[in-house]
């Protein structure tokens, strides 16, 4: 019986608005696949800056634009750009930031080398999407986080939002791909995380250590219901970690019949708590 009758995507990346890569590819294909099971979908992803905006016709939705987040107490405007896919059927909301996606690309620069903001741009990601979902006042069954960037979203979810109507009674699915950042985030950066329910007893108690680099897996699975391996062969130490936890862990499910086969990883996380 299908339980999870509206997924949310919360994605890394997504072709066609960025290059090609396994995670891109899953971002495109998977939830066209899951609504083609017949299931409702919303699908986000960073406005990153090597999206061309007019070829892609972007264009700002100002009745969601406008909030500002606090990161260690600096104001970040939140600034929301929606796209279509037509051949898909589906509408792809964009956060945006001057400070963190303009004129910037994903994990690393021009020269190849990792962000040192890049922890807060994850923060700021998370945040932005979940107070959008709120305006858009959609009440998601599944949230599938994609990608480190995604990485904080189960935490959110279960602390600062987790009285939230829109996502009281979600349940809360991470993925992690081959790329991850080497760069740790370093012991300072709880800070960035605090906010409302999201503090700093919570976080102590995770026992994370944020100076190694598997941090933001790490605490990703500490919060979410379930982990999915984003590609083959991927990280295989993180299934252990969310077997350890006690969350069900599926190696990946491949690129056939993915709205039958992740959506029974979906379903399943209901059948986890009956």
């Amino acid at each position: 019986m299908t339980q999870a009758k509206k997924v949310l995507f919360i994605t890394q990346e997504l072709t066609p608005y960025v290059p090609e890569s396994q995670m891109a590819l899953i971002g495109r294909k998977l939830p066209q696949a899951i609504q083609d099971s017949g299931r409702e979908i919303r699908t986000f992803m960073p406005k990153w800056g090597n999206i061309n905006e007019r070829r892609n016709q972007l264009h700002e939705v100002i009745r969601l634009s406008g909030l500002n987040i606090a990161i260690d107490d600096t104001d970040h405007p939140l600034i929301i750009k929606v796209a279509s896919i037509q051949a898909a059927r589906m509408q792809v909301y964009f956060i945006d930031n001057d400070d963190f996606f303009h004129k910037r690309t994903m994990l690393t620069d021009s020269e190849g080398k990792e962000y040192d903001d890049n922890g807060e741009r994850a923060v700021f990601y998370a945040r932005g999407v979940l107070e959008t979902l709120k305006k858009l006042r959609w009440c998601p069954d599944v949230i599938h986080c994609h990608g480190w960037m995604s990485a904080f979203v189960p935490f959110y979810i279960k602390t600062a939002y987790r009285n939230e109507p829109s996502f009281v009674d979600s349940k809360v699915v991470f993925s992690a791909y081959d790329e991850m950042p080497l760069t740790p985030l370093g012991a300072d950066f709880p800070n960035s995380l605090l906010f409302r329910e999201a503090n700093a007893a919570t976080i102590e108690s995770t026992g994370i250590d944020f100076t190694a680099p598997d941090a933001y897996a790490r605490m990703a699975i500490a919060f979410a219901d379930g982990y999915i391996q984003g590609a083959e062969n991927a990280h295989p130490e993180y299934l252990d970690i969310a077997r350890e936890k006690g969350i069900p862990a599926f190696a990946f499910p491949g690129m056939d019949d993915m709205g039958q086969n992740f959506g029974a990883c979906y379903d399943s996380l209901f059948a986890e708590g009956e």
